[in-house]
């Protein structure tokens, strides 16, 4: 599929989720996007379902190459791609990309043009640079694991990899800015970013409240600190509700709707701090109003007043969705081996349009063969450095 990317060529040396899907944005973008993997493959590739599950989210429509890129001749192949390279993404623990011959500076002095982007686990500067980045350690070393789960509870990391994800659309992001800048500097540039820096980013309004207040956020579970109701969690006959009801005028609609228009000026809840203070109060009767009513009831008959709410859904329930059906985001990937899948695609359209159909991430070193002729290795070529292991081809090809 062509895209505002077309043209471009990306080489993506990421592995598990922060490089990957960076580059899964420009390739959903329209760029021609190759996976350099080490003749092992993406680490992800083997460490079971949900391994699996990262390589197939992440790399879709790209092209792979395996490498061995401890060797000279797989360096010299590596240099030979970077020539003809607009990006370039790694997200090597720090050093490592020197160590390769392809740091920032080198990179900068041989290839001008290049947009060289790197993600890292807690940034190039501080006392921590060399330490290896994980997304659970960024959870729990940048505060989002502190301020998530039950206030007497213990800290929970949030059900998703949120900092590599963050940290990949940062990437994502800084890169198209990088390509922009090109067209006018005829330069390219080093974008940088780090799981730290995400974790951190994602929590700006957190980060305010504690510079305004000089107290650190704390765990609570659902709800928000000093409103109410406000992202608090009411239970109905078939599961749970949130809801959201604290500015005055809501709260009033909210009493109206549930017919108790006496709570307006009761003064456990007649202005936002006294809700807060009486929030368990102020649940129990909500539970009580909405108690006997399903999720899809009590959603419309809230909606009715505009008054903010969601159900709480699992994956089984957003399947067959009409607005995730709708919106197009599920992208249908097909398979080599004929199966198919859904996935999510890109998170916005341009003028109504993203692609809605994919080809399902590549074998290791699929496409070595197809890229080294490419690149003007002959077929005597190609045998000679498979058999000294310099480069590798997955038994698809």
């Amino acid at each position: 599929m062509s895209g505002p990317l077309t043209g471009i060529r990306v080489l993506d040396l990421g592995q598990y989720i922060a490089g990957p899907s960076a580059c899964q944005t420009l390739a959903d973008l329209g760029a021609d996007v190759l996976k350099v993997e080490s003749l092992r493959g993406d680490q992800a590739r083997v460490i079971g379902t949900f391994g699996e599950a990262m390589v197939q989210a992440y790399n879709r429509d790209k092209r792979s190459i395996a490498l061995d890129l401890s060797r000279e001749e797989a360096r010299v192949i590596l240099h030979r791609l970077l020539a003809e390279a607009d990006v370039l993404v790694q997200n090597f623990r720090n050093g490592s990309a020197e160590r390769l011959g392809i740091g920032a500076d080198e990179l900068s002095r041989r290839y001008p043009r290049l947009v060289h982007g790197s993600v890292t686990g807690f940034g190039v500067n501080g006392p921590s640079s060399a330490r290896p980045g994980l997304d659970i350690a960024a959870q729990a070393e940048f505060g989002l694991m502190h301020v998530t789960g039950e206030a007497d509870g213990e800290p929970q990391r949030l059900g998703l990899p949120a900092a590599d994800v963050t940290a990949a659309n940062a990437l994502a992001t800084g890169i198209l800015a990088a390509l922009y800048q090109r067209t006018s500097t005829g330069r390219g540039a080093h974008v940088q970013t780090s799981l730290m820096e995400a974790a951190l980013a994602m929590q700006a309004a957190n980060w305010g409240e504690y510079t305004i207040t000089g107290q650190a956020p704390r765990r609570k579970g659902n709800g928000q600190a000093h409103a109410a109701p406000a992202a608090d969690v009411v239970t109905l006959t078939d599961g749970k509700i949130v809801l959201s009801a604290y500015t005055d005028e809501k709260w009033s609609a909210l009493c109206h709707l549930i017919d108790r228009a006496d709570m307006i000026d009761d003064p456990r809840f007649v202005d936002n701090p006294a809700r807060v203070a009486h929030r368990h109060e102020l649940l129990t009767t909500l539970s009580e109003a909405f108690g006997t009513m399903t999720r899809d009831q009590a959603v419309e008959r809230l909606l009715s007043a505009q008054i903010v709410c969601g159900a709480i859904r699992s994956f089984d329930d957003l399947a067959e969705d009409k607005d995730v059906v709708a919106s197009g985001l599920l992208v249908d990937v097909a398979g080599a081996d004929g199966a198919s899948f859904t996935s999510p695609g890109l998170a916005f359209t341009l003028d109504g349009r993203r692609r809605t159909a994919s080809v399902a991430a590549p074998t290791t070193g699929q496409h070595t063969a197809a890229v080294l002729h490419e690149l003007g290795y002959t077929d005597e070529d190609v045998a000679g450095l498979l058999d000294s292991c310099v480069v590798g081809i997955s038994a698809l090809n």
